[in-house]
């Protein structure tokens, strides 16, 4: 990354998510009074007196602990570390000096990184003396703050850009969101591992192990691709965890902000009615669409239909799913991993296609020319001309004399007789009628 990027360590339950929230503007991460609610690292986009930079919130680190989930976050704290410019040391006011913050100040210091001590949950900052009992941690003034009202959040900028090296010259293309989705355990994080060439994620057998929408960025043939590797989803019926209801919400987030969705299946279990809400979802709000078939190394009995045959069950339960490439392959042996990036470039290309209006003109005169509109009784209908009028979808405007009388089969023979020409592989396309002269948007 050519920013730089700052971390945010600590130990469970100091309010890091908050803070993270606090400094980018944003509830990007969960907040809960349960300790260990984040897990993995969170990237965000800062922006402080004209300075732009990449903060991450890591899980809270339990230096000593031999628990699988505490050796795992603890992996994960020393990536971020590896990463950051600069650490914000985040410690609770209220609760004062404790060991784990001693053990984590060791830690710090070995990590060689300009560090700055933030004590939080100081609501009455004006009149507080609690900062004052950190300064044998040895990293100079603490700085008070309350994460959860925003006080001394400023002060605390300005000290972390005073730290922060010059930032590189921004990418000069607009990156690709590609949110991984998929029902809990299916081999999201395990894929983005894959992707990234590093453990950037917690990966355990216990479903469900990512709770948060994670952001990791990856330059691949200069183009910049974002990766949100999200919680798994569960059907409705069974959240009942409020943890696990805000992670389904910010998976959805996590497609609305999509340009492709990267929707995989475990190949063992196949693609379920769960994973079918899933990918209409991520249709219907305009994103492009990959289906990763992961684990597929560990089917046994295949040949070389059995792919074509599952694909061709799909598509007679959701139509839209012959525009949408699948890939089959495995997380774990990285069989044809590579090819997921070349797919996404292409699909998020076809996303953003734009045909001339000539030519979007006499592909319409020949479907019609071929197969006419159906007539009701009344004044005939007439397909008088189209344009594009979007992109990220694709979408059209045909202008008709009665917009209201064209059947939803027509519309189907258009949209088919379009990707016939332009097959915007894996992304939706759509149709407006309007009549001449209507105002659009």
């Amino acid at each position: 990354m050519s920013r730089p990027t700052v971390a945010i360590v600590g130990r469970p339950n100091v309010g890091k998510s908050t803070l993270f929230n606090r400094l980018i503007g944003g509830r990007r991460a969960i907040v809960s009074d349960r300790p260990g609610t984040t897990r993995d690292r969170h990237f965000g986009e800062a922006d402080w007196d004209g300075r732009r930079f990449w903060l991450i919130d890591t899980g809270g680190l339990v230096p000593d602990s031999q628990e699988s989930m505490d050796r795992a976050i603890r992996q994960q704290v020393e990536f971020a570390l590896a990463e950051a410019d600069a650490v914000v040391f985040l410690v609770d006011g209220r609760e004062g000096p404790n060991p784990v913050d001693r053990a984590i100040a060791d830690r710090l210091r070995k990590a060689g990184r300009p560090v700055l001590l933030a004590v939080n949950k100081l609501d009455d900052l004006e009149r507080s003396t609690a900062q004052y009992g950190f300064y044998d941690l040895g990293f100079g003034d603490p700085i008070g703050v309350s994460a959860a009202i925003g006080k001394g959040t400023g002060d605390l900028l300005d000290a972390i850009v005073d730290r922060l090296p010059e930032g590189g010259g921004e990418e000069g293309d607009e990156q690709i969101n590609v949110a991984v989705v998929g029902r809990p355990n299916a081999g999201k994080s395990s894929l983005v591992n894959r992707l990234l060439g590093a453990e950037r994620h917690v990966v355990a057998a216990e479903a469900g192990t990512t709770r948060d929408a994670v952001d990791s960025v990856l330059r691949y043939h200069n183009r910049t691709l974002n990766f949100i590797d999200t919680a798994g989803l569960r059907r409705r019926a069974k959240v009942e965890d409020d943890l696990e209801f805000y992670s389904t919400l910010r998976t959805q987030r996590a497609i609305e902000r999509a340009a492709v969705c990267v929707l995989v299946v475990d190949a063992a279990i196949g693609l379920h009615n769960q994973d079918l809400r899933i990918a209409t979802e991520a249709w219907d709000a305009g994103c492009a669409l990959i289906i990763v078939v992961n684990k597929w190394d560990l089917i046994e009995e295949k040949d070389a239909n059995t792919a074509r045959r599952g694909q061709a069950d799909l598509v007679a339960k959701a139509p839209f799913l012959q525009y949408v490439p699948f890939l089959y392959g495995s997380a774990l042996t990285g069989q044809r991993v590579r090819k997921l990036l070349d797919l996404i470039i292409e699909v998020a290309e076809a996303r953003d296609a734009r045909i001339a209006t000539a030519e979007v003109n006499r592909v319409l005169g020949e479907l019609t020319e071929r197969t006419a509109p159906p007539q009701k009784p009344g004044e005939e209908v007439k397909l008088l001309y189209a344009s594009q009028i979007g992109t990220a979808p694709p979408t059209f405007a045909i202008v008709t004399n009665r917009p209201d009388d064209v059947p939803e089969s027509y519309q189907r023979y258009l949209t088919h007789g379009f990707r016939d020409a332009w097959p915007f592989t894996g992304s939706p396309l759509r149709l407006k009628f309007t009549r001449r002269g209507a105002r659009r948007a």
